[in-house]
């Protein structure tokens, strides 16, 4: 089969190689999947810099999102186990954490259903308990991450305001539903969202990027609001002055959401259908920007990791053709 392998550290355009290997043989408790359509995520860009906190063994192929097919045919949705990633014909799995697809979706939106929305789900409901009528506050709502978290929002009832870079992502992020939508690179953000928010500001902040945004979210989050820390796309890892959440009466909330799959699998289990119930009725579609073939998906991560992409960008094996 082909697959992607990264051999060395570095920038994914430089380091990710297509080679025809062996297929994985699946461990005890796991399976081989056909993958159907495998999402990229930012990990993935940062397991390729040797940034990540999960550090496979070399050579490994990257892919941590897939919608896959069993030898039985039920299309699934997984997390395969590095080092035999998604970016390739074929995975593994674990058994035990398959998903089923929602019928609702097709491969690359099933494929983007699951890392991205999950973290939403967990950041804004279970952590950050939103609810109807509150303001949210995303960074980065253009993005994988951001418009999940966007989607989720409005499906909860809130009022949602979408920070982004530039004018093509400000329309993608009207499109998504965002009621405001500040361009970081034409406005001043601290301000724009004290006028949006009659001075109040944000209850439930939803932070992705980290370094400036995370400032700018403690200038703007409202009393009893809460920031939730989901990821540092920005490079620049914040260090909190605890004194200013205490003045201000604010809590600051991280978010892990794969601890839950050791932690908590049962609650994993549960938000996957609230997902699927709420892809069913519409409420939230995986924006995919990008449906790529397998041959081009070194260049596809690198322009996640650039940050010029907006929604997911899918790896589609089977000639970037569904099947």
């Amino acid at each position: 089969m082909q697959a992607w392998q990264v051999h060395e550290n570095g920038e994914p355009s430089e380091v990710m190689r297509l080679e025809d290997v062996a297929r994985p043989e699946p461990g005890d408790g796991q399976v081989l999947l056909k993958v159907r359509a495998a999402n990229i995520n930012f990990p993935d860009v940062l397991m390729c810099r040797g940034h990540y906190q999960v550090r496979p063994p070399l050579p490994f192929t990257p892919g941590v999102e897939i919608c896959g097919e069993t030898e039985d045919g039920r299309r699934v949705i997984a997390n395969p186990a590095l080092p035999y990633g998604g970016f390739a014909e074929y995975a593994v799995a674990d058994a035990a954490a398959l998903l089923p697809a929602p019928d609702s979706l097709d491969d690359a939106e099933a494929a983007a259903l699951h890392i991205g929305y999950q973290t939403g789900w967990f950041g804004l409901h279970r952590r950050a308990g939103l609810e109807a009528g509150e303001t949210l506050l995303v960074h980065a709502a253009a993005g994988g991450v951001g418009s999940a978290a966007v989607q989720l929002g409005k499906a909860a009832g809130a009022t949602v305001i979408g920070v982004v870079g530039g004018a093509d992502k400000a329309a993608v992020a009207r499109e998504l539903g965002c009621d405001v939508v500040i361009d970081r690179r034409a406005a001043d953000v601290v301000a724009s969202v004290k006028e949006a928010t009659g001075g109040r500001g944000a209850d439930v902040i939803y932070d992705p990027v980290g370094g400036e945004a995370y400032t700018q979210s403690t200038k703007v989050v409202a009393f009893e609001g809460r920031i939730v820390v989901v990821g540092f796309a920005s490079g620049t890892i914040p260090s909190p002055s605890l004194n200013h959440a205490l003045v201000k009466n604010y809590a600051i909330l991280g978010l892990h959401w794969g601890l839950y799959n050791t932690k908590n699998p049962k609650l994993v289990q549960h938000c996957h259908e609230q997902l699927t119930e709420l892809a069913a009725r519409g409420a939230i579609k995986p924006l995919v920007s990008e449906r790529v073939p397998l041959g081009e998906a070194a260049a596809a991560v690198q322009r996640v990791g650039d940050g010029v992409t907006t929604g997911r960008v899918a790896v589609v094996p089977q000639n970037g053709v569904e099947a």
